[in-house]
C-alpha cells in the first residue's frame, strides 16, 4: 500500500472526516524543500478522498509571524519593522527597499507561490493565520494558555530542555510602535493583556483581535484546535525529539483538543549539495523548479518516496533518469494480479505513486506525457528552434496525431528553458558539427573510418528515416567486423564532436539527410 493510502486508511479509524494542512511562513522566496511538506499533505488528502472519505486540505500562512532580522535581500530600512507581524510591514522593491504603495509583505512573496502551487495541481483552502486572529477564533485559546502558562511553560522545559522566564506569558503584545520584540506583560484581565513596551509606553492588548500573538510552540498546538486538523507532517526539525511536535502535542491537551499523530518527514536536498537553505543560498524555488520540470514528475519524485527517507533533487542529468522511469509507468503500470506479499507492496507503491502524480485528480496517467518521451523531446528541442518544425517532426514519426494539446506545448516550453538555464547537464547539450576538427580526426580509427566511408555510401541511398538509419550502422558495422561500440562512438565524434550523446541515429534523422550527408563529406 502506498504511504499516502496507509495514512488515509489510519486517519479513517480515529476521525469521521479529515482536516489535512500544512503550513508556511511567508518571511521570503520559497524553495523545494518546502513542497515535500505541502505534497504529503495533498497526496494524504488525496488518498482520503479516493478511499471515499470526507477530506479537506488546508494550508496555513503564518502571516502574524514576526520579521525576524533584515534578510540579505532587504534593504536597511527593514530594521524598523523587526518584530512587526508579517502582515504588517510593507513589501519589498526589487531593490530591497519597502514598497509603501504596493501589498504587505506577506503577500508578496505568497502569492507567487501559490500560483506554483496551482500548475502541480495544488488547491488547497488559504488560511491567512493573522486573519484567525483578527477574526477572534484564538482568543479562547489564548485565555486557556494564559490561565495555564505555568503548567505550558513545564511542559516545553522539560520535554525541550529549554528555559524560560519565571514570568513567561504563552503571548506575545504587540507594542506602541508595532513590534513585538521588548513588550513586558504585567497583568492579565480577559479579555485584555496590560504590557510596557521597550519605550516605557503601556498599553493593552485585546485577545479577541491581532494585537498580538502565541509563541510558536503555542501557536501550532492551538491551530490544531482551532482548525480541527487531523494531521500534520512536520519536517524532522520539528518532528525530532523534545521539537515543536513534542511539546505541541501535550499543549493542544491543555487547551482543550486533541492533537493530530505525529508524522515526520525527512527533507530535501540538492542532489551533491546538501538541504536547502533559504538562509545558505543552496536553494531552488518552486516556481523556478516548475518552469523546468514537468509537474507530473515533480509530484512523482515526492510520490514515489517512502516520508521518512530524504530526497536527492536533481535538475540535473538524474532529470532524465527520473523522466524514464516516470514514463516507464505510465506505459507500463504492474498488473493487477495475485503476488506474494513483498511483490504486491511493490506493485501497490508504483500504482499509487502513479495515480498521486497526476496534476488533476483521476486524470488519465497516458495524458501527461502526450504520447512523448522526455529525451525526444529535449533532442528536439536543441536541434529545432522553431516550435513549428518540432511539430512537423512528431507528426512525421506520429507522435502527434493533429495539432499539438495544451500539455505538449508546456512541456516544450519547459524543455526550452531547462536547455537554456544553468541546470542543463553539459554532457546531454546537442551541437551539430559542420565538419570534424583535426583534434576529433586523431580520435578515430583506421577500421572507425573505414566504417564512416562506407556508412556515407550507403546513407546517400537509402529512404530518410531513424530505422532505416539504425539497420544501416549495424549492418556496416558487422560487414567490416567493426564492434557496434566503436561504431557509434566514430559517429558521435563525426557529428557532435563527442564521444557519446543521445541516439544518434534519432539525431542524424531530424538533421535530415542533406545536413548529415554535408557532414560526412566535408570530413571523410
Amino acid at each position: 500500500m502506498h504511504w499516502a493510502d496507509h495514512t488515509a486508511q489510519r486517519l479513517s479509524e480515529k476521525n469521521d472526516s479529515q482536516v489535512i494542512a500544512s503550513g508556511i511562513t511567508p518571511s521570503g522566496e520559497f524553495h523545494i524543500g518546502h513542497l515535500r511538506e505541502i505534497l504529503t499533505a495533498e497526496m494524504i488528502h488525496r488518498a482520503c478522498l479516493d478511499a471515499g472519505e470526507k477530506s479537506e486540505y488546508i494550508f496555513i500562512v503564518d502571516s502574524m509571524d514576526p520579521l525576524r532580522r533584515v534578510y540579505d535581500f532587504l534593504s536597511e530600512d527593514y530594521e524598523k519593522y523587526i518584530g512587526f507581524p508579517l502582515a504588517n510591514i510593507p513589501a519589498p522593491n526589487p531593490d530591497g527597499t519597502p514598497n509603501y504603495n504596493g501589498d504587505n509583505y506577506a503577500n508578496h512573496f505568497l502569492n507567487p507561490f501559490l500560483e506554483a502551487l496551482k500548475q502541480i495541481g495544488v488547491n488547497p483552502i488559504v488560511v491567512m493565520n493573522h486573519e484567525t486572529y483578527e477574526n477572534g477564533e484564538f482568543a479562547e485559546k489564548i485565555d486557556l494558555a494564559i490561565t495555564n502558562r505555568v503548567e505550558i511553560r513545564n511542559v516545553i522545559e522539560e520535554i525541550s530542555s529549554r528555559e524560560l522566564p519565571e514570568k513567561w506569558y504563552p503571548y506575545n503584545p504587540i507594542g506602541s510602535d508595532g513590534s513585538m520584540d521588548g513588550v513586558v506583560i504585567t497583568r492579565y484581565e480577559k479579555p485584555y493583556v496590560y504590557w510596557t513596551d521597550s519605550y516605557g509606553i503601556d498599553g493593552k492588548s485585546d485577545i479577541r483581535k491581532a494585537e498580538g500573538k502565541m509563541p510558536w510552540r503555542v501557536d501550532w498546538a492551538a491551530k490544531w484546535g482551532v482548525h480541527g486538523i487531523t494531521c500534520e507532517p512536520a519536517g524532522k526539525d520539528h518532528g525530532a525529539a523534545g521539537g515543536s511536535f513534542d511539546t505541541g502535542i501535550p499543549i493542544c491537551r491543555i487547551l482543550g483538543s486533541e492533537p493530530p499523530d505525529k508524522m515526520v518527514y525527512e527533507w530535501i536536498q540538492l542532489k551533491g549539495s546538501g538541504p536547502m537553505s533559504s538562509s545558505s543560498g543552496n536553494t531552488i524555488g518552486p516556481v523556478e523548479a516548475l518552469s523546468l520540470v514537468p509537474p507530473e514528475i515533480l509530484r512523482y519524485v515526492i510520490a514515489r518516496t517512502k516520508i521518512k527517507k530524504h530526497i536527492d533533487f536533481d535538475t540535473g542529468p538524474s532529470l532524465f533518469e527520473t523522466a524514464d522511469e516516470y514514463e516507464r509507468l505510465v506505459s507500463n503500470p504492474p498488473e493487477h494480479k495475485e503476488l506474494n506479499k513483498k511483490k504486491k507492496v511493490a506493485r501497490d507503491t508504483a500504482l499509487g505513486a502513479l495515480r498521486l502524480s497526476q496534476v488533476r485528480r483521476g486524470e488519465d496517467a497516458t495524458l501527461s506525457t502526450a504520447g512523448v518521451s522526455f529525451r525526444h523531446l529535449a533532442m528536439l528541442a536543441q536541434i529545432k528552434s522553431n516550435d513549428e518544425d518540432i511539430w512537423d517532426s512528431l507528426k512525421r514519426s506520429k507522435h502527434l496525431d493533429g495539432e499539438p494539446n495544451e500539455v505538449l506545448i508546456n512541456r516544450l516550453s519547459r524543455m526550452r528553458h531547462w536547455i537554456d538555464s544553468r541546470h542543463f547537464p553539459e554532457d546531454a547539450r546537442i551541437k551539430i558539427q559542420e565538419s570534424i576538427s583535426e583534434e576529433n580526426r586523431n580520435k578515430i580509427s583506421n577500421e572507425q573510418s573505414d566504417f564512416l566511408n562506407l556508412l556515407f555510401s550507403r546513407l546517400e541511398k537509402i529512404d530518410w528515416n531513424e530505422k532505416e538509419i539504425n539497420e544501416n550502422i549495424r549492418s556496416v558495422s558487422s560487414d567490416i567486423g567493426l564492434n557496434r561500440r566503436d561504431a557509434y562512438i566514430a559517429l558521435y565524434i563525426l557529428i557532435l564532436g563527442s564521444e557519446y550523446g543521445p541516439r544518434i541515429a534519432s539525431i542524424m534523422n531530424e538533421v535530415g539527410k542533406k545536413i548529415t550527408l554535408d557532414i560526412f563529406s566535408k570530413s571523410l
